[in-house]
């Protein structure tokens, strides 16, 4: 029988996991502050920060960040910085905001994965995937001797019967690290799973497939660019390691897991002139169905009301970016966690944000079915503090 999600050989740091961790590369991508911050707490100290690109820092010519995340893996491999484990899984309970969630690191294939719209793959995208951001992020892995994973994967068990029943086994697993997480991330504890549990959560997820052509084990919650990237690596080459990418899996019905909105925040901008156009292309009609925005600028916030022409509102607002940036090159876009962050960037002249309602966690697996991925950025798993840190890795060379 083929498992779809299986144990691998994990490194782990021998020591000095607080200054490994650090928070997904993708995140705090206006906030060069905290960045500082972390760079000053790890310093020297062997981290995750070092073998990582931050997105903060990404540049038309990344080749001096990637020759140096190269040569401190290679440098860590050499110096016995990681422990070696074999064919582990690792339950993780993760504390953040006065809430837990479980989850489980191991591999999937990447045979399984497809991020293009309208596939049946067993694992997809939820979110469109921008093809322009995977050459990049290729650039880093491509050479690279590590992986180290911040995706998670999420499944559809209302049941919760396969990675709940392992709180109660907690007490009879070996802990592999248990820590807080820097710059206000919580909480985080990890145990390795012994044999025989290992094959009863791969026999429970095998359970939640149907057999029918439409089934799908996996939607891709965080990370999927760099999913997408692990995928296009092994296109260019297929070797044994490149076949597997190490993931989180975590249920969707976990109390834990809340959508959050992920909104947007653009800059060098005539708001006026943004907002002119967008009401004149969406303007309501009696019987038209509507979305509702909160538009942010230095001089304070504006609600609107605009004609509906997607399912969700970031839908409809996003079609029509894509085309204003189009005419308007010069204009940036970032997509924001948190209101209070859009609240502080629109401070600045020239910026233009919106605040919206997002989608229920409820709605995910039927909408991706349905519809195939949604558009990028719909939805976060939280505030980006609560995202996934970097701590375990694998060889891919």
């Amino acid at each position: 029988m083929k498992y779809h999600f299986n144990p691998a050989s994990i490194l782990l740091p021998k020591e000095g996991f607080k200054k490994w961790s650090v928070v997904a590369c993708d995140q705090y991508t206006s906030e060069q502050s905290y960045w500082d911050s972390v760079e000053k707490y790890v310093g020297d100290n062997p981290s995750a920060l070092h073998i990582i690109l931050p997105e903060i820092y990404l540049s038309e010519d990344n080749t001096p960040y990637i020759n140096s995340i190269n040569s401190n893996m290679e440098k860590y491999l050499e110096s016995g910085v990681f422990d070696t484990f074999d064919d582990a899984m690792i339950y993780v309970e993760r504390e953040s905001n006065g809430t837990k969630r479980l989850g489980v690191v191991g591999v999937i294939d990447l045979e399984d994965y497809d991020y293009s719209k309208g596939t049946n793959a067993l694992i997809r995208a939820t979110e469109q995937t921008v093809l322009e951001r995977i050459p990049p992020r290729v650039a880093i892995r491509k050479d690279a001797p590590l992986e180290m994973p911040h995706v998670m994967l999420l499944i559809d068990d209302k049941e919760r019967s396969v990675i709940e029943p392992l709180s109660d086994k907690k007490p009879e697993f070996k802990e592999a690290y248990n820590f807080d997480l820097m710059e206000g991330g919580g909480h985080i504890e990890g145990y390795f799973i012994d044999k025989d549990t290992q094959v009863k959560v791969q026999n429970a997820l095998e359970s939640l497939l149907s057999g029918n052509e439409n089934d799908m084990l996996f939607a891709v919650g965080d990370g999927n660019h760099s999913l997408a990237t692990a995928k296009e690596c092994y296109r260019q080459n297929p070797t044994p390691l490149n076949r597997y990418a190490l993931v989180e899996i975590v249920n969707i019905h976990d109390a834990s897991i809340e959508f959050e909105p992920i909104y947007r925040v653009m800059f060098n901008i005539d708001a006026d002139d943004f907002m002119n156009k967008f009401m004149e292309a969406h303007a309501v009609s009696s019987d038209d169905n509507t979305h509702d925005f909160e538009c942010v600028t230095k001089n304070g916030s504006e609600h609107i009301t605009v004609k509906a022409t997607a399912e969700l509102p970031v839908g409809t607002l996003q079609v029509f970016i894509d085309e204003y940036l189009k005419e308007n090159p010069q204009v940036k876009i970032d997509y924001i966690h948190g209101e209070d962050v859009v609240y502080d960037l629109c401070k600045e002249e020239n910026t233009l944000g919106f605040i919206f309602l997002g989608m229920g966690k409820s709605d995910l697996f039927p909408a991706v079915k349905s519809d195939g991925s949604l558009p990028r950025k719909t939805f976060s798993m939280g505030h980006a503090h609560d995202k996934r840190y970097y701590i375990e890795a694998r060889k891919i060379k």
